[in-house]
């Protein structure tokens, strides 16, 4: 790090809600935000925006001719960051950088316009600009009207960390002060649950005969609507089926150099790495990549004074268990208190390492802990001072960021 970059807003539009009140209060309620939502003629467990959310997005949507052919990816981005650079007070004269990113792009409307070729043998005319994963950022710098530097990239789970990184990076270079950094991901899709079931890491929805049987004994948990039952058990070491379950949303941080009055947080320290693949989706068991960013990260801080990692723990038994491995070889098992919200929001791509970030930082400010309800084993923090926050992805392409209040 050679430069103190500031955390100076976050917004988001997710399960949660559409600002940081929400999302707070949301966190402060042990309830999960799952439902079940049918696709074709399948049905899956997922984790959708709010019904007021969807609403804006529709306003959002209709506000302007151009935006009704645009892919809800590219509106959760334009929507999470006005309110970011809002709460910023950015100007669009500030020529600020843009870096948003999203594991698939336009997924929804990229299929419906497949869907059509199919069948009449032509693609549409704006098949191709609205669905190239480069229109996130540019229509995000459009809305804005702002002319600095927009990147956009894919780089799966771990995408919204990197537009992190090279935010940093670019103010560490002197080329840019501010740069607007996140990710956007709409991946609720026939198609998308499809691959994932395929995969044998999705959540199943209960049976008939599940639900009959837990109803018989006076329960109801495998209702995804009952409070006592949690879809994904993210973190939960000790589940024997894969859990993870698709969120959506979008989320967005203003970085500017130095240590401003207005910070949320500081960026502390950073780290990446890529590890050698064993498998197409899978890290090594020890999660090697984590343990390489995790400790660059950490390269001026003890280990000792990290109160809390907000771990990647997508749900699945191989991952969750692969990242605690990792943690205990960096932290000789005298690990922080942990976390995750992947119970609470489900998965959201590309999306999902920006909404830990605002996890941290809404932890940072209100210095409470948010926990895993149905893990009591977890330890809770003395104090909040130094959050650890981990993402990767397929690729085995691992970011892990470290903030301070």
């Amino acid at each position: 790090m050679h430069k103190p970059i500031s955390i100076t807003a976050i917004a988001s539009i997710s399960p949660l809600g559409t600002s940081l009140s929400e999302a707070w209060n949301s966190y402060k309620n042990p309830q999960h935000h799952i439902s079940e939502k049918t696709f074709q003629n399948i049905t899956a467990l997922v984790s959708q925006i709010p019904v007021s959310a969807k609403q804006a997005i529709e306003t959002l949507k209709q506000s302007d001719n151009k935006y009704k052919s645009l892919d809800d990816t590219v509106l959760y981005a334009i929507y999470a960051s006005r309110q970011a650079v809002k709460n910023a007070g950015w100007k669009g004269s500030d020529n600020f950088g843009i870096n948003i990113g999203s594991s698939r792009g336009a997924t929804q409307l990229f299929e419906s316009y497949y869907d059509d070729f199919l069948k009449n043998n032509k693609a549409q005319t704006l098949s191709s600009p609205t669905t190239t994963l480069g229109n996130i950022s540019s229509w995000v710098a459009h809305d804005l009207q702002t002319e600095g530097p927009e990147i956009s990239h894919s780089i799966t789970c771990s995408t919204a960390l990197h537009a992190m990184l090279n935010g940093i990076a670019w103010i560490n270079s002197g080329m840019c002060t501010k740069f607007l950094v996140g990710g956007s991901e709409a991946p609720l899709t026939a198609f998308t649950i499809a691959q994932m079931k395929a995969l044998k890491v999705y959540a199943k929805t209960p049976s008939l005969l599940e639900r009959n049987r837990e109803v018989s004994k006076g329960l109801d948990y495998a209702r995804p609507d009952n409070s006592n039952y949690f879809p994904c058990r993210a973190l939960d070491l000790d589940k024997t089926k894969n859990s993870m379950v698709l969120g959506e949303g979008a989320s967005m941080a203003c970085l500017e150099t130095g240590e401003t009055k207005n910070a949320l947080a500081t960026i502390k320290g950073f780290g990446y790495a890529t590890e050698i693949l064993e498998h197409n989706i899978s890290i090594s068991s020890d999660a090697v990549c984590f343990q390489k960013s995790m400790q660059m990260a950490l390269k001026n801080t003890n280990p000792d004074d990290v109160d809390v990692i907000v771990m990647h723990a997508p749900g699945t038994i191989k991952g969750d268990l692969s990242e605690y491995n990792a943690i205990n070889k960096i932290f000789s098992n005298k690990t922080p208190a942990l976390t995750t919200n992947k119970w609470k929001v489900g998965h959201s791509f590309g999306a999902s390492g920006m909404l830990s970030i605002e996890m941290a930082v809404l932890m940072l400010k209100h210095q409470e802990f948010i926990g895993v309800p149905y893990l009591e084993k977890y330890k809770t923090p003395h104090q909040i001072k130094n959050i650890l926050i981990n993402a990767v992805g397929f690729g085995g392409n691992a970011v892990s960021i470290l903030l301070s209040k």
